[in-house]
């Protein structure tokens, strides 16, 4: 997940804390020596406490997939090693500050695309079925207020209503009414369901438990 390093106009400085609190990273900022928690953005002790960062969307992917969306990015080549984080054990995080809401991957993945409501807003959740490392959430509130419903097919997004399609995992229009238009992406991540819980206790699950 990224936050935005700026809070009330000032920039801040964080560290890697240490120590986990829910079993997640937590950070601490320099200015203040306040710790923050890593999937709230939230400061949990110190000056700071109850202050929150800006989420911006993010993904947790292979870069064989990212690559293939975004064939002009560049990165830094440095030696990795295998990742203990498997996608199929764990669960698309929307939270809209007011309302979280977790939606399993494998079950997302049998879906294609699934549309629901949190936080008042109309949201769609997307993941390949083809591929565990590509999944998106976006606002299905188009520039005019127009609210659509999307189910995945063969040829991309597509709202039933006006037959207008969308790339699942840009958002961008690819044909249709709308096709001039893109779905804006959302900020989420992704968490195993047992930390979910810790962090999100009344947070609703898709599909329902």
């Amino acid at each position: 997940m990224v936050h935005r390093r700026e809070l009330k106009g000032r920039e801040i400085l964080l560290g890697n804390q240490g120590a986990l609190w829910g079993n997640a990273m937590t950070w601490w900022d320099h200015e203040t020596g306040s710790v923050w928690s890593q999937p709230l953005g939230e400061a949990i002790l110190g000056p700071l406490t109850g202050e929150r960062l800006e989420l911006f969307p993010s993904t947790l992917t292979t870069w064989g997939a990212w690559q293939e969306a975004h064939p002009e990015t560049l990165a830094l080549d440095v030696l990795g090693w295998p990742t203990g984080f498997h996608l199929e054990d764990m669960a698309v995080v929307v939270d809209r500050g007011t309302e979280a809401m977790a939606f399993a991957i494998l079950a997302l993945r049998e879906a294609g695309a699934v549309n629901e409501v949190v936080g008042g807003l109309e949201i769609a959740v997307t993941a390949d079925p083809e591929d565990p490392n590509r999944w998106a959430v976006f606002s299905r509130r188009l520039n005019d207020g127009v609210i659509v419903e999307l189910t995945m097919t063969g040829d991309g997004l597509r709202d039933e209503a006006s037959g207008t399609t969308f790339d699942p995992f840009l958002g961008t229009g690819l044909s249709g009414p709308y096709g001039d238009q893109s779905l804006d992406r959302l900020p989420a991540f992704t968490a195993f369901p047992s930390d979910y819980v810790t962090f999100f206790p009344d947070g609703g699950r898709w599909p329902a438990a």
